[in-house]
């Protein structure tokens, strides 16, 4: 897409490089872990056609144009949406990509509408390796089926599609064959979602903290493998994980005994666990660059189907309204935004963490399991090296607590700030976000 070719770190702090909009919450889907609780029916005080258009009207004066996403609920149950979505390509010269429901509302006829209209990308959601798995996690019989046709005629039409998947315990252990699955599809993107308990995402569908770093291992080898790009969302420790395994992969030799083509030399992580290093030509073969970073009010920004802004969809903190003030001067003004953007200011590990600059923990799933949004990533296993030493410090002055370890800030030390634990890799491409 356009709007990502030129989008750089710094572009964070006036700019998102993503807005979803919420166009509306009815949906007639029942999705287990749906974030939106959507409800058959459209809210009353739903953002009118007018509304929407100021909307788009705003997000076209950033100083970087970002890309819509259209979501919901079901966009398509808006009678208006092919209206919008051809005046927010047409007049506001943005790049919108959309995400319907796999209902009968998505057939042929609107896709070519969706097409005409202006859409960029088409997103759908596979969250299971067959339609068992799916369609119990949809709530509707027929919804894997439908959501793998209608990939296929939005291929035949020339649109850009990007499958989403939100990872739970009854499909963690299935990414390889869901692998298998979308690669005949020609996907242009595989965004693999993980549950954040807000909304219907109730926390028995939560996966493990081990589960993460197996799931990561997956989706490291696939992404070996596959010839589509692999992304998270609300997972930004697996933009740790990837440059660890770059670390590892530029220190091994090339080729010979001891080498990537030594099969019984699986890479050691530091639990014990082994996972083995995907090759190619019998060397090691490279990861992608790092990431941007974008993370919850860091790049992305959320608008609701009644005009609420929020720093993410995952995380539903109210920082004013686009019926009543700008988005532009909220996201670049709002003390909620512009605290989510200082990686510095972060509590327990993740402040004290080389990685801050490009993961930061999910601060919705942080805000969501602690209700403190600078909490430490409740999911990542990882102890930075820099807190362990602040810690075994604290330990040995006697002033160590379990609340030290969970809400200190790397502030209060600004030895370690300026020196110890710099971010790493701060500068990345637009397409690994």
């Amino acid at each position: 897409m356009r709007s990502a070719w030129t989008y750089q770190i710094e572009d964070t702090k006036h700019s998102p490089l993503l807005v979803f909009y919420e166009a509306t919450r009815a949906c007639d889907l029942v999705c287990k872990h749906c974030r939106a609780c959507a409800q058959p029916q459209s809210h009353p005080n739903e953002l009118s056609t007018d509304d929407s258009k100021a909307l788009i009207d705003q997000l076209a004066t950033f100083p970087k144009k970002p890309i819509l996403v259209i979501t919901g609920g079901d966009p398509l149950k808006r009678p208006d949406i092919f209206e919008l979505i051809a005046y927010a390509t047409e007049s506001a010269g943005l790049d919108v990509s959309f995400v319907p429901s796999a209902t009968p509302l998505l057939n042929v006829a609107s896709l070519k509408k969706l097409q005409k209209a202006g859409i960029s990308r088409l997103g759908l959601s596979i969250d299971g390796k067959d339609a068992a798995t799916h369609d119990e996690q949809r709530g509707i019989p027929g919804t894997f089926t439908h959501a793998v046709d209608m990939l296929k005629v939005a291929k035949k039409l020339g649109l850009e599609t990007q499958v989403n998947t939100t990872i739970t315990k009854a499909n963690v252990d299935q990414i390889s064959d869901m692998a298998d699955i979308l690669e005949p599809l020609n996907i242009d993107l595989w965004s693999v979602f993980y549950l954040v308990p807000v909304g219907r995402g109730i926390n028995d569908l939560k996966i493990d903290p081990p589960q993460y770093k197996d799931s990561f291992a997956a989706l490291f080898r696939e992404s070996q493998r596959r010839p589509f790009p692999i992304k998270t969302t609300e997972a930004p420790f697996y933009r740790r994980y990837l440059l660890q395994q770059q670390e590892i992969l530029a220190a091994m030799p090339v080729k010979g005994k001891g080498s990537a083509e030594d099969v019984a030399r699986p890479h050691r992580e530091s639990n014990g666990n082994t996972s083995p290093i995907p090759t190619q030509n019998g060397n090691p073969r490279s990861t992608s660059k790092a990431p941007l970073g974008l993370n919850d009010g860091k790049g992305i920004m959320f608008v609701s189907h009644i005009g609420d802004v929020y720093p993410s969809g995952f995380l539903p903190v109210d920082c004013g309204n686009s019926r009543q003030q700008s988005v532009v001067d909220i996201y670049q003004n709002s003390d909620t935004f512009k605290k989510l953007r200082r990686p510095e200011i972060l509590k327990g590990k993740c402040g004290y963490c080389n990685y801050r600059c490009v993961c930061g923990g999910s601060r919705a799933r942080a805000k969501a399991l602690t209700g403190d949004m600078l909490a430490p990533e409740p999911d990542c296993g990882y102890i930075p090296p820099t807190f362990a030493q602040h810690i075994n410090r604290q330990k040995n002055l006697g002033k160590y607590t379990l609340d030290n370890h969970i809400t200190t800030s790397n502030t209060t030390n600004i030895d370690l700030l300026n020196n110890e634990h710099a971010c790493t890799c701060q500068q990345a491409a637009a397409s690994d976000i």
